[in-house]
């Protein structure tokens, strides 16, 4: 197992990991920036009522890009089980 190999093993799983979560983390950050702007526009401060619409978003953002988000959690899978003869060396 060379650097090299270690190296782009670590940056194919960084970059794998930013397909799964991207999607969900922009959902949800823009979910609750919008009820925060409501929020302010509106001067109800009450926090519980950020947490539904976040849930929702998350949840609708795991329906829309759950297909995206598998196909590129196999391929990583797959990536990594074809090295491991590499990795045995």
């Amino acid at each position: 197992m060379t650097e090299t190999f270690v190296m782009a093993l670590g940056q194919k799983a960084l970059v794998t990991y930013l397909h799964l979560a991207g999607p969900i983390l922009l959902f949800a950050l823009s979910i609750g920036l919008m009820v925060s702007v409501a929020q302010a526009v509106t001067q109800i401060q009450d926090m519980t009522l950020t947490f539904i619409p976040k849930i929702l978003a998350t949840l609708l953002a795991l329906v829309i890009f759950g297909q995206f988000m598998l196909r590129s959690i196999v391929q990583f899978t797959y990536y990594v089980i074809v090295s491991i003869p590499n990795i045995a060396q």
